[in-house]
């Protein structure tokens, strides 16, 4: 598998974000490795808090959330999916699936870091590759938050009956261009500045870059042929009888995910009794919008949640 890096000076300097890297090396599955990058901050005795983002953003979305969650004593992991942010980049559309990211990272969040007593938050795609870690070893999470997420399974009710997620998966393969800062920015109901536009297209120094970011919106299922279709429904299967607290923080004008947060409320019973929050004012991107607002709703959470 051939990969890329991109060179650690495209992340000096990058407005309001000042983590230190931290790496381990995993399987490509194909024979080879794969640096992947993550945040990890906060005392490591700690219980930890998962953060994971999705497309085609990076771990600099949680920069606003992370010192809140630092504040209340909670250690914080964020770590970049393969192809985006500081980890490593696969040159070919075909070397990515949905079923490859969620092996990077179990291997990275369970073999590696070996997590236990994991509080999870997932927005995007990494709701969608994290509900997998979730329902792959629940015993490890004491904690689930999603939002503007889902776990979807191809049937019509799902994202194929979703105008905005169809157009959006149309451009992401018929751009000549990927712009992703430009995209992220999109997807914020505030406009971001000029440099947090930049920090969102450091990790793509340019278009050869970008293939695990441009074939992601394909794996979403949107058929009951889809190769992923059965792993979700399967995961389904766990969630229906996933007892601890699970809330839902869906913010109020996001197209793509609007009303996500209704199958999670309805089958998942550790969602019964929690105090799901619509975070107004904010767009695909709420961790843009309302970071701070979202990090002391988690941080509200986890303590009247103690496990």
């Amino acid at each position: 598998m051939k990969t890329l890096r991109t060179p650690d000076e495209h992340f000096a300097n990058l407005d309001g974000y000042n983590y230190e890297p931290h790496y381990f090396d995993i399987s490509d599955l194909e024979g080879g490795t794969l640096r992947v990058h993550y945040i990890d901050e906060g005392p490591r005795d700690a219980d930890p808090v998962l953060l994971m983002h999705g497309e085609p953003s990076w771990c600099y979305l949680y920069r606003k959330m992370i010192p809140i969650l630092l504040a209340a004593g909670h250690r914080v992991v964020a770590p970049d999916l393969v192809g985006f942010g500081r980890s490593d980049k696969p040159t070919e559309q075909t070397d990515y699936s949905y079923a490859r990211h969620v092996a990077w990272m179990s291997e990275l969040i369970f073999d590696k870091l070996q997590l236990r007593h994991i509080t999870f938050f997932g927005q995007d795609w990494g709701g969608l590759v994290g509900l997998r870690l979730v329902t792959a070893e629940p015993e490890r999470f004491d904690r689930v938050v999603a939002g503007n997420t889902g776990l979807p399974i191809g049937q019509k009710a799902d994202f194929s009956s979703n105008d905005a997620f169809m157009q959006w998966r149309n451009f992401s393969q018929t751009t000549p261009t990927f712009p992703v800062g430009t995209i992220v920015n999109g997807g914020s109901l505030k406009a971001l500045s000029s440099t947090e536009v930049a920090a969102y297209d450091a990790p793509f120094p340019d278009e050869t870059y970008k293939s695990g970011a441009r074939i992601f919106p394909t794996f979403v299922p949107v058929t009951i042929d889809d190769v992923s279709n059965r792993d979700n429904e399967i995961a389904w299967g766990v969630l229906r009888k996933f007892e601890k607290p699970f809330l839902c923080t869906f913010s109020d004008q996001d197209p793509v995910t609007a009303g996500g947060e209704k199958a999670f409320v309805r089958d998942v019973p550790g969602a019964a009794n929690q105090p799901h929050v619509t975070i107004k004012d904010a767009g695909h991107f709420l961790q843009e919008n309302k970071g701070e607002e979202l990090a002391d709703i988690m941080v509200e959470f986890i303590a009247n949640n103690p496990r």
